[in-house]
């Protein structure tokens, strides 16, 4: 089969769809799959020709054999129906109810709220900083799925109580998941098995690692802490966490540390 992907290397949604293709075997770009990189800082998501593939300009497009998928998590459990061992999701129904339980709450909740510290403490600064407000509404009127998102910040970013709940949100995250670990006994999200929670979660806790934000649960929730050095000690995070694909290596130059933000936050 012919596998190829539209994506960007920093890129949340590309990240859980690349740590999926590795766990499934597929791990290098370019050999056991085609890798069509977007770049998200040049809006080539939003350009006519990206748009005639995914209406909602946002990464990653999948294509199987010229069949073209849109939405990672869409994609996770696509991937998990072609290619179906190693299993990445529970052999019972009710396991797979959780699962899916799991993977709506993660997309409604972390994965919303993770793109709020990254655009205020990383991408706006760095991309709208110098915009007029004309520009910048002009730029939040191209984009298909996420113009309120781009509404409710300015060109610097977010404000304090966006970043508040956001933070919280997070938080709120994290303790679901040590108690789940904790309840179901691990090492993973959903018990022994690693499942596509874990693949979902991996970029989402890994991007606020790389931000800083590790403050969040590394003082008190010491499961969701072990969690992610697990994660980051399997194959499929070198294989998905490239040299680069790091948002801080990305953008090093708007990078804060860890004791900034929590002088800032007033942590």
């Amino acid at each position: 089969m012919k596998i190829e992907m539209y994506q960007a290397p920093q890129s949340t949604c590309s990240q859980k769809v690349r740590v999926t293709l590795a766990e499934k075997g597929l791990p290098e770009m370019n050999k056991d799959w085609i890798e069509h990189d977007i770049d998200l800082g040049k809006f080539e998501q939003l350009e006519p020709d990206y748009l005639k593939i995914n209406p909602n300009g946002v990464v990653p497009t999948f294509v199987h054999d010229g069949t073209i998928l849109i939405e990672s998590s869409a994609i996770l459990e696509y991937l998990e129906e072609i290619i179906p061992e190693p299993a990445l999701a529970p052999g019972d129904a009710v396991g797979r109810a959780r699962m899916r339980a799991w993977m709506r709450y993660i997309d409604e909740v972390p994965t919303v709220a993770v793109r709020v510290p990254t655009f205020a403490n990383m991408l706006a600064p760095m991309r709208f900083a110098k915009s007029n407000n004309a520009d910048f509404a002009a730029h939040a009127d191209r984009l298909p799925l996420r113009k309120q998102f781009y509404q409710r910040m300015s060109q610097t970013g977010f404000g304090k109580d966006e970043l508040e709940y956001a933070e919280f949100q997070i938080r709120q995250t994290c303790e679901r998941i040590d108690a789940a670990i904790k309840e179901d006994g691990g090492p993973w999200i959903m018990g022994a098995q690693y499942t596509m929670v874990d693949a979902q979660m991996t970029p989402l806790i890994d991007r606020m690692d790389d931000l800083g934000y590790a403050f969040l649960w590394e003082d008190d929730l010491p499961e969701i802490t072990a969690w992610l050095k697990r994660i980051q000690n399997r194959p499929s995070y070198a294989a998905a966490f490239y040299p680069g694909a790091r948002i801080s290596e990305r953008y090093p130059e708007v990078y804060r540390t860890a004791s900034d933000l929590k002088a800032e936050r007033g942590y």
